[in-house]
């Protein structure tokens, strides 16, 4: 039997017992280091505030409310769209604000749907892809951002225009990492969110606009990436044709 008592056996026992476990402790804390280190090398660059965001912003809310509006949401392709002038008989807004993101689109769905309009145009996105923010993550976006414009304006139609697709011959450097694949994967989503929700439609605008590869036009883009005036007719007129306008 073994003695009670305190003698070399026990002390040495202890010993190796505080040892072990100040190992076990010190391996929790690097892995738990490492997983933050992983953590900081994946966040995602969801900032949307910038001095063209805010400026432009802060003029639509200047702008008086109009009921019943046909409202273009998005990015550059959207600002840079002359929607007034090609439908000249319908209550337009230009709602693009160039570099925008869908977390941008998100924060700022309140000056959209104080209008309650009847219809709300929808493409977002590509800056999103040029951040590197994962598809997954626009999605999700996506959702919300009809989920609100239901919330908050239940009669609006919303339309959600398919992403365009690039042109990788003429891309310009600062969007080489936006590919047609991730674009054909958030299109695919977008028919999802499309099929689940009520009053709402998508859009493919690649049957105008994209050429037999599958590319954005070469003749309708100066860049890869923006569209021609000439394009935003041919748009329009197809967004007509299917009954959208």
């Amino acid at each position: 039997m073994r003695p009670i008592g305190g003698g070399f056996g026990d002390h040495n026992f202890l010993n190796m017992l505080l040892i072990k476990t100040s190992f076990l402790t010190l391996l929790t804390v690097l892995g738990s280091l490492y997983n933050l280190r992983g953590q900081t090398t994946d966040t995602i660059d969801s900032s949307y505030v910038f001095s063209g965001y805010t400026e432009r912003l802060a003029d639509f809310r200047k702008m008086p409310v109009l009921p019943k509006s046909v409202i273009f949401v998005g990015n550059s392709l959207t600002e840079a769209g002359r929607w007034n002038d090609i439908l000249p008989h319908l209550p337009v807004l230009n709602r693009g604000i160039s570099g925008d993101i869908s977390y941008g689109v998100l924060a700022r769905l309140d000056e959209i749907t104080r209008h309650r309009p009847k219809k709300v145009f929808l493409m977002i996105g590509v800056n999103d892809l040029k951040r590197g923010i994962p598809t997954q993550n626009i999605m999700e976006n996506y959702s919300r951002i009809v989920q609100e414009i239901k919330r908050a304006s239940p009669k609006t139609k919303i339309y959600l225009n398919s992403i365009l697709p690039v042109n990788p011959n003429k891309l310009i450097e600062s969007f080489k990492s936006v590919t047609n694949s991730d674009i054909q994967i958030l299109n695919e989503g977008l028919k999802q969110i499309s099929h689940k929700a009520e009053g709402v439609r998508f859009i493919d605008l690649h049957t105008v606009l994209a050429d037999r590869n599958g590319h954005l036009r070469s003749e309708i883009t100066p860049d890869g990436i923006h569209l021609e005036v000439s394009a935003y007719i041919e748009l329009v007129d197809y967004l007509k044709k299917v009954k959208a306008l």
